[in-house]
């Protein structure tokens, strides 16, 4: 389970989704959530998975290292997409007891469901596909206005930066943890969810304990290297747009634009009633 997290990863390969500035991938990520929520009906799902899937070949990541990423959320999806099926109100289609289904709670699972997916699908695409130094110049720039209010924008994106970062190591030494106390004879597979929640107590405090000696090793390094952030620091390699992201903002506009008007569209002329 541990090494099916894939969030905070870089996926390192040559693509045009690569060499996209950050800004735009970051910006990007926001319309593409935000998209996601303006629509019901099925005209828009139809629109946004032709998208994703478009993004997803242009990115050139394997479909099965994006698709592992949803492993872990896999309890979640199943917790909302119930709840979504049996308590909603409306026309009943199944009565089992005290628990029905009606359909409009048919129609809120599979949406909500599909929602959820997307929206993990789409926030890996810009890890996978954006390196840390790029994420933390790119939010940089993109805040640089709040500077005018005294909001410490450098410290700000570069902790989120290291804490992203941070991410695929803490589960990688949890791996190696977890492998190590089980060649001792631990047991983290059998039982049931309480007793295996028991089970990962153990791994807190060596977690715990190598985590805070890599902060400390990377403040001691940051500080014997004379790092000072914010004014007056130059970049080696400074973030500017080329013709390939006026392109993909075009683009990316057209779609907005296009789920907007999906979502008026659903609104007059409602989709076929397939459930």
């Amino acid at each position: 389970m541990i090494r099916d997290i894939t969030i905070g990863q870089y996926y390192p390969v040559d693509s045009v989704l690569h060499r996209l500035d950050p800004r735009l991938k970051l910006n990007g990520t926001l319309l593409f959530i935000i998209s996601i929520f303006l629509f019901d009906y099925f005209y828009g799902y139809i629109a946004v998975t032709m998208f994703l899937v478009s993004i997803i070949m242009l990115s050139r990541v394997p479909l099965k290292f994006i698709l592992r990423g949803l492993k872990p959320i896999i309890i979640i999806l199943l917790f909302t997409t119930t709840f979504n099926l049996f308590l909603t109100q409306g026309d009943i289609l199944v009565k089992l007891g005290f628990l029905k289904i009606t359909k409009q709670g048919l129609h809120s699972a599979l949406f909500m469901g599909l929602r959820l997916t997307y929206l993990i699908l789409g926030s890996s695409l810009m890890t996978f596909t954006t390196t840390p130094n790029q994420l933390t110049d790119g939010l940089e720039r993109l805040m640089w206005p709040l500077r005018r209010i005294k909001v410490p924008v450098h410290e700000i994106a570069m902790m989120m930066s290291i804490a992203l970062r941070f991410i695929p190591i803490l589960l990688e030494e949890t791996d190696k943890i977890m492998k190590a106390q089980m060649a001792r004879g631990a047991d983290f597979e059998s039982g049931g969810i309480l007793k295996r929640a028991k089970g990962l107590v153990p791994l807190l405090v060596p977690l715990f304990v190598s985590a805070f000696r890599r902060a400390n090793d990377l403040a001691m390094a940051m500080e014997a290297r004379c790092y000072r952030g914010g004014e007056g620091r130059t970049k080696m390699k400074p973030l500017r747009y080329a013709g390939r992201d006026m392109i993909a903002y075009f683009i990316l506009l057209l779609y907005f634009a296009g789920i907007i008007f999906i979502s008026i569209y659903e609104k007059y002329f409602p989709y076929f009633d397939f459930i």
